[in-house]
C-alpha cells in the first residue's frame, strides 16, 4: 500500500490520480442525482454544421473519433488509462532513474505521452457503446411524450434537472425542465409535457395539472 500510494502521488502520476479523484467523485455526485450524467456534453450538431469547423474540445474528441457518447464519461476513461500508464511508467522506469530536476520535464513527456496512448483505448471501449447512446436519445425523444417520470435530481429548474422513466428494464434517466418555482423535488412524479431539441431535455408539469384536475 506504502508502494502504492508514494507512486500514485509523485510527478507525473499525481496529475491523473487528481483527474481520477475529480471524475470519480463527479459520478458519486451524479449518483446522488445532483448533477447530470451529460454536463458537459456538446451539441454534435453544432460540430457539423456545414462550416467544416471543429474547435475547441468539441473539434478535438471528434477528431479523436470519441464523440457521440457522453464527455463526462470519455473524459473519466482518457484519466483512469492516462493513470494506469503514467503509474505504470513511474514504477517501473521513472522511480529507478537518478533524474534530479528532470524529472519534471521528462514527467511532462510522460503524461502527453499517455494522452496520446489513452486517446485510441477510450476510442475503442466507446464505439461499440456509441449506438446504445444514440438509441436511447431517439427513444427518448419520439415516443416517451404524456408519460409519467419519477424525478431523481435534488430540484429541476430551467437548466438543470433529471428524471426517470420506467421501461420495464433499468429505466430511461431524461434531461427535464421546468420554472424552479414549481418546485419540484425528488420522488415527485411528473409529466412529460413537451421535447426541448436544443437542450435534448423536456419540459414537464405535475399529473394533476396535464389531467386538468
Amino acid at each position: 500500500m506504502e508502494l502504492f500510494l508514494q507512486t500514485a502521488l509523485s510527478f507525473p502520476t499525481a496529475i491523473y490520480s487528481f483527474l481520477l479523484c475529480v471524475a470519480v467523485t463527479y459520478w458519486l455526485v451524479v449518483a446522488a442525482g445532483l448533477l447530470e450524467v451529460d454536463l458537459l456534453d456538446i451539441e454534435a450538431d453544432s460540430m457539423m454544421d456545414g462550416s467544416g469547423q471543429t474547435e475547441g474540445l468539441a473539434g478535438l474528441l471528434y477528431k479523436l473519433k470519441l464523440d457521440g457518447v457522453p464527455v463526462t464519461l470519455v473524459l473519466t476513461l482518457l484519466f483512469f488509462f492516462g493513470w494506469f500508464i503514467c503509474y505504470f511508467v513511474e514504477l517501473w522506469l521513472l522511480r529507478h532513474l537518478p533524474l534530479g530536476i528532470l524529472r519534471y520535464p521528462l514527467g511532462l513527456v510522460v503524461i502527453a505521452g499517455a494522452f496520446v496512448v489513452a486517446a485510441p483505448l477510450c476510442a475503442a471501449i466507446c464505439r461499440p457503446l456509441r449506438p446504445l447512446f444514440h438509441k436511447v436519445e431517439a427513444i427518448s425523444s419520439k415516443s416517451v411524450l404524456g408519460q409519467v417520470a419519477v424525478v431523481r435530481s435534488g430540484r429541476v429548474t430551467a437548466s438543470h434537472g433529471e428524471a426517470v422513466l420506467e421501461d420495464g428494464g433499468a429505466g430511461l434517466i431524461l434531461r427535464v425542465r421546468a420554472d424552479e418555482a414549481l418546485g419540484f423535488k425528488r420522488g415527485d412524479r411528473v409529466v412529460l409535457l413537451e421535447y426541448l431539441a436544443a437542450e435534448h431535455a423536456y419540459r414537464i408539469i405535475t399529473e394533476e395539472e396535464f389531467r386538468g384536475s
